[in-house]
């Protein structure tokens, strides 16, 4: 009698725990939301795909997306999915970034910290083969305050130093105590961000290449003191870096920043 019990027991609870488990991904389907749909040709077949950007919030909060997916159904039936990262307010576009004459997918995804920080994708789809071509890495930049209220910056890609003057934030400074009568209290590195901005742009000879910008901050992300402008260009399947432009942020304004000679 007793191994019944428990017999019917274990049944039961299998069918409770079934059960649930499928009431719960039922929920979980019911919480997809569709952000986007395009209808483009990826693959380079001359049909149009169809491009599906989809994600599950986060609870109740629309704006904060928990899980974030590319669903692709292809002109030839095959069904593919790309899961990114989570994020706010994802954006897809199809630019031909690495030059092979069939457009990418291009997802830009920004994080929703107070940096303004945002994650991008790079894939294509030709041959009806998905690769991830990703997207070239932040540059490096090495960063510290100067005494004399000032901050120098060197960005290793291109070997070359700027320098920035901070006597505009002297009060500021000083009421930190990050300061004491113009000198440093301590070795102070600057806040070098990730990416802010990623997007496609004409190159010349009729190419596409990706303008990014990163943002410098000194004692707050707040506090902007520059932002760095990197232009690249995929060529061969290897990021390449075009150009890259160093603008100052004083008093909310922003000019050209000239390199230390």
């Amino acid at each position: 009698m007793a191994r019944e019990l428990i017999f019917s027991f274990a049944a039961f609870f299998m069918l409770s725990l079934t059960a649930i488990t499928g009431v719960f991904a039922n929920e979980e389907h019911s919480k997809i939301i569709t952000i986007s749909k395009d209808s483009v040709d990826i693959t380079g077949d001359g049909k149009k795909d169809a491009v599906y950007m989809q994600a599950i919030p986060y609870q109740d909060e629309h704006s904060f997306l928990k899980s974030i997916l590319v669903d692709i159904k292809a002109s030839n039936g095959k069904n593919l999915k790309i899961r990114l990262d989570s994020g706010i307010h994802p954006t897809i576009s199809f630019p031909d970034l690495n030059h092979d004459g069939v457009k990418d997918l291009f997802i830009v995804i920004p994080t929703g910290g107070s940096g303004g920080i945002l994650q991008g994708y790079l894939y294509t789809l030709k041959g009806f083969v998905l690769k991830d071509l990703t997207i070239p890495k932040a540059l490096e930049i090495e960063s510290h305050f100067l005494n004399g209220y000032k901050a120098e910056i060197n960005i290793k890609a291109t070997g070359k130093t700027y320098q920035f003057d901070l006597r505009d934030r002297k009060k500021q400074y000083d009421l930190l105590g990050l300061y004491r009568s113009g000198r440093l209290n301590e070795p102070t590195e600057l806040m070098v961000q990730g990416y802010s901005v990623l997007k496609p742009i004409s190159l010349p000879g009729q190419m596409k290449g990706l303008r990014a910008i990163q943002r410098i901050s000194g004692i707050a992300n707040s506090d902007t003191i520059g932002i760095v402008e990197s232009v690249w260009a995929l060529k061969n399947n290897i990021w390449n870096l075009e150009r890259v432009s160093v603008l100052e942020e004083k008093n909310k304004q922003q000019g050209d920043r000239k390199e230390k000679p």
